[in-house]
């Protein structure tokens, strides 16, 4: 009777443990990521998220808060271009890897090496059935922009990428950001075309309060860029732009959507450093909205990384332990429409210290004296814009004891940022091209 029972016993257990074994091998199948959303903060390497952690510093605490960049941070990816190219990447290259896990040569648009299109994953999330949609403060025909929707063999055939976008195809339902220039030509209406083809176009932000659900949009805001975020009527219009994105692609398939903080990098060619946070600002306000937005839809995925970085960025110069972003932060417009107004104005010296919230020394009011007497025959109005904005913005820099090596782009390594739906995915150290070949894993 014991030999039978102790049978009996291990019986059931062998076969408690057989259905636990089948269990563990035959798991719940994972729910899929529904929406994508690619974030570019163009030229944004690590030392633009660490001055915006100062530069958003309460002084009144001890403590330095954290921000929304720190609170996502998942590793560092590598950005340089193919061999062709050398080490530093250009936007065009940048983004072609983002877009389609190819490397690409400088100026490259969605092509390989050998100038043939390569599939980006805003492509493919159209060819699954869902929507797609890109938002940027750039024109959207820029790099960018351009290296997710359509291909061409150099970046700077604005007209030609621009035409794509209806020649091709029209593979997004919602494009948001500058271009009218390049829009509507003499030559060429795409703007008409656009609306032939069933879209709502806006030229306000004002107008995305009220777009029509379930009708493809395209709104341009301005003729080539945005205006400095410190110059919009909308500061945060990047934020603004993409909450009304989200609601506007939300659909049962899911979306795929870019979006980019273009002029990050503009600020950065510039050695703009207060037009820099700004810019970082503006994306900071997007990040936090798109918090929430997860939160309430979890089956969303936001990854954020950088195309390269710009500028040579550092927070610290001239062997000062110092690095002071109070100097700018109460700036309310941007250099170049301080310098504009130098160049279009008689001025007081007290009227630029309310402009850059510093008091600027008789020898840096003789320097921009000196440049706005110039003849117009020797230098053009706009040349000498571009000048005083470089020397207002060398001013600011000393002020705040900012540091730039370059007005151009660096081939370190840039930061990447994830959260919602698989975003350990994005940990660690990764390649440019990983993030495009992951995105096209999880549509």
């Amino acid at each position: 009777m014991k030999k039978l029972l102790s049978l009996c016993i291990c019986s059931s257990l062998a076969l408690s443990l057989s259905l636990h074994a089948n269990e563990q091998v035959t798991p719940k199948k994972a729910s899929p990521v529904k929406n994508i959303i690619m974030i570019v903060g163009d030229g944004m390497g690590p030392a633009y998220t660490t001055a915006y952690r100062y530069y958003n510093d309460n002084p009144a605490t001890a403590a330095i808060e954290e921000t929304v960049f720190d609170r996502h941070l998942q590793g560092m990816s590598s950005t340089y271009p193919a061999p062709v190219s050398g080490y530093v990447t250009d936007s065009a290259a940048g983004a072609t890897a983002l877009s389609t896990g190819i490397k690409s040569y400088n100026g490259a648009i969605g092509v390989d090496v050998d100038k043939k299109p390569i599939k980006t994953v805003l492509e493919y999330a159209k060819e699954i059935g869902k929507k797609t949609g890109v938002v940027v403060t750039s024109q959207v025909n820029h790099a960018t922009p351009a290296s997710y929707i359509t291909h061409n063999e150099y970046r700077r055939n604005y007209n030609a990428i621009a035409d794509s976008f209806i020649d091709n195809g029209i593979n997004v339902d919602l494009l948001l950001g500058g271009g009218t220039q390049y829009f509507e030509r003499e030559d060429r209406n795409l703007v008409n075309e656009f609306k032939a083809n069933g879209f709502q176009y806006i030229t306000q932000y004002e107008q995305l309060a009220n777009i029509k659900a379930n009708q493809p949009l395209l709104g341009l805001f301005a003729p080539v860029g945005l205006p400095w975020a410190l110059d919009d009527t909308n500061k945060h219009r990047l934020s603004t732009m993409t909450k009304a994105a989200t609601a506007h692609l939300e659909n049962e398939h899911g979306y795929f959507m870019l979006v980019e903080a273009s002029q990050v990098d503009w600020a950065g060619h510039s050695n703009d450093i207060a037009s820099a946070m700004a810019e970082m600002d503006d994306l900071a306000q997007t990040l936090i909205f798109l918090e929430k937005y997860v939160e309430q839809h979890p089956d969303t995925l936001v990854v954020l990384t950088a195309d390269h970085s710009t500028g040579g960025l550092t927070l610290g110069a001239n062997g000062k332990y110092i690095w002071q972003p109070a100097e700018f932060k109460g700036m309310e417009q941007s250099s170049h429409s301080v310098a504009q107004f130098v160049a279009e104005n008689n001025y007081t010296a007290k009227e630029l210290t309310k402009m850059l919230t510093f008091e600027l020394t008789e020898e840096q009011l003789a320097q921009l004296q000196e440049i706005k007497k110039i003849p117009l025959k020797e230098l053009t109005q706009a040349k000498k814009i571009k000048k005083l904005y470089k020397k207002i913005n060398h001013f600011i820099s000393q002020q705040s004891n900012t540091g730039w090596t370059s007005g151009g782009h660096t081939a370190i390594d840039v930061p990447v940022f994830a959260f919602g739906k698989k975003h350990h995915k994005f940990k660690g150290k990764i390649d440019n091209t990983d993030i495009a070949k992951t995105i096209f894993k999880l549509l």
